[in-house]
């Protein structure tokens, strides 16, 4: 009889272990057949795309996506960098058109959701800033958004910003 009842006890302890096996191996499984997220700068350049005219996502590089638009030669919208959640970066002609202007500040305005009059007031105001008096690059904030413009010889670039803080 005691034999037997060691015999029940040891088989007991032997399904007990298998079941937290079998429960830990099926819980492992669970977490990694789960459904990856998206992150903010597919979700950005999605809604950007569909709603900014003749906009096309291009590719995605690391944590950036490409962009592409009739009035820009390069666009791109970056996430996570060191002291900032998101980036929206630009670049056309040295002298920037009416409709780069507007390019520029409807996206600003979807992605970083302020209004698009203020966006492109802030962006319009860096972009001629860049000149004789004041050289070739400009930091300003406006409207709790950081704006860096850039030109050359042929090119004008703007990179708008939101710290991590903010």
């Amino acid at each position: 009889m005691r034999a037997l009842k060691g015999l029940f006890i040891m088989t007991l302890k032997l399904n007990v272990r298998g079941a937290i096996l079998v429960a830990a191996a099926i819980t492992g499984l669970v977490t990694l057949t789960s459904p990856a997220r998206a992150d903010r700068c597919d979700d950005s350049a999605k809604e950007l795309a569909n709603q900014v005219e003749r906009l096309k996502v291009n590719f995605r590089a690391a944590n950036t996506v490409y962009l592409t638009h009739p009035a820009a030669k390069e666009l791109s919208v970056s996430c996570r960098g060191d002291k900032y959640s998101i980036e929206l970066y630009a670049k056309g002609d040295r002298k920037p058109t009416p409709e780069f202007y507007a390019l520029v500040g409807s996206m600003a305005a979807i992605v970083f959701t302020v209004t698009k009059d203020d966006t492109t007031t802030g962006a319009t105001r860096c972009l001629k800033r860049m000149g004789l008096l004041r050289g070739d690059k400009i930091s300003m904030r406006y409207r709790r958004l950081n704006m860096e413009c850039t030109r050359t010889k042929k090119d004008a670039s703007i990179a708008i910003t939101r710290g991590k803080d903010e």
